[in-house]
């Protein structure tokens, strides 16, 4: 084997890229002085796409396919290099091979919150996030524009300046938007894919595409959601009074719980009086003034207690005044009774409650012995 047989096979003759670290964009084909044979032979895989720049120029771009390194599929290359019909001669270049594959599941969000004007909130500061993908467009712009002389490009590299695209471009669609806060979640897919079509022409300028923008959630700051939790909580109240009832119903049922839903009732039924009696000052011209609706409406009533009574270790009640009258006049309620209202300091006899010893000095003595 001659000398020049052994020079020409020490020049590389292969040219390929297998990638399995899955987030390079770019990789740059080493070789020793850049030296590549001509006629060698170039595979370029799906999702690649290869590209030689010679001398800090611009050449040939090559999509997946393979290829013979000749005249006739390097024109860019020819042309500068002024090769003749007959050139067989290596060649310096170096090549670049670009990922054009899609980089999915990247993240984006708001670091700040973006004030909006809500329709019925009015000023409220939002925050959202969600994922997007990216993918090369232009290999040739992409690597004169972001990737320059790299040797090995990731994405990493370019993610933070996307993210920083899409926050400002999210940042003004949401204000502009007059989408009210309560519907947001309806139209998150809209504003995805508008966010990614008014971004598209930027990025386009290097040489990448956002296939794919997604917003996962759009909140408010935590005290106006919680605040919300509690106007949600109302609605499903529903009629506030109705709901009251009900809680003294059930507290009826419990033990010991039946004073305080006669409470709550008497309060509940005091303040539908006072509303009623508030509401009859309305006349047909508006509200009277307040001197003459607090010197027309009538003062409340008093608050009749209701009893307790306890016997043989049962408690039974409540009771009113005039039932308890009866009780006496019967014989079920002596002196000795101890019985409790709401307010008392603990059960006492009825003879020692100042409202109910009246009811036995009305009555006449027991009758003597024998008679």
């Amino acid at each position: 084997m001659g000398i020049f047989d052994f020079l020409s096979g020490e020049f590389i003759d292969v040219i390929h890229w297998v990638d399995d670290s899955r987030d390079t964009m770019v990789w740059r084909f080493e070789r020793e002085g850049h030296e590549i044979k001509y006629g060698a032979k170039l595979t370029v895989r799906e999702g690649q796409a290869a590209v030689f720049v010679h001398e800090g120029q611009l050449a040939d771009v090559f999509n997946p396919g393979l290829y013979m390194l000749e005249t006739n599929n390097m024109p860019i290359m020819t042309t500068l290099q002024h090769w003749d019909h007959g050139f067989r001669s290596p060649f310096k270049s170096e090549v670049y091979f670009v990922n054009t594959t899609r980089f999915n599941d990247l993240k984006w969000g708001t670091k700040n919150p973006i004030i909006c004007r809500d329709p019925e909130f009015g000023p409220v500061r939002l925050r959202a996030f969600g994922t997007y993908s990216v993918k090369v467009s232009d290999p040739a712009r992409f690597l004169v524009e972001i990737v320059g002389t790299d040797g090995e490009f990731t994405m990493d590299e370019i993610s933070f300046q996307i993210r920083n695209i899409i926050v400002q471009e999210m940042s003004r669609s949401l204000a502009k938007s007059g989408i009210p806060v309560m519907d947001m979640a309806a139209n998150t897919r809209e504003l995805g894919q508008l966010v990614a079509k008014e971004i598209s022409g930027q990025v386009a300028e290097y040489g990448l595409t956002i296939p794919e923008l997604y917003v996962e959630n759009i909140s408010l700051p935590p005290a106006v959601e919680a605040v919300m939790d509690k106007r949600s909580s109302m609605g499903v109240i529903g009629n506030l009074n109705q709901y009251m009832q009900f809680q003294a119903a059930e507290a009826l049922g419990r033990d010991g719980g039946g004073a305080a839903a006669i409470q709550a009732g008497l309060g509940a039924g005091l303040g539908m009086q006072m509303g009623h009696a508030a509401a009859g000052t309305v006349g047909p011209w508006g509200a009277a003034p307040a001197q003459r609706t607090a010197a027309a409406a009538p003062p409340p009533p008093p608050v009749e207690h209701v009893w307790h009574v306890a016997k043989d270790g049962v408690t039974s009640g409540p009771f009113s005044k005039a039932q308890l009258g009866r009780m006496a006049a019967s014989g079920e309620l002596s002196r000795e009774s101890y019985v409790w209202t709401a307010g008392q300091d603990g059960w006492m006899k009825a003879e020692d409650v100042t409202e109910l010893a009246q009811l036995f000095t009305i009555m006449p003595p027991p009758p003597p012995p024998g008679i």
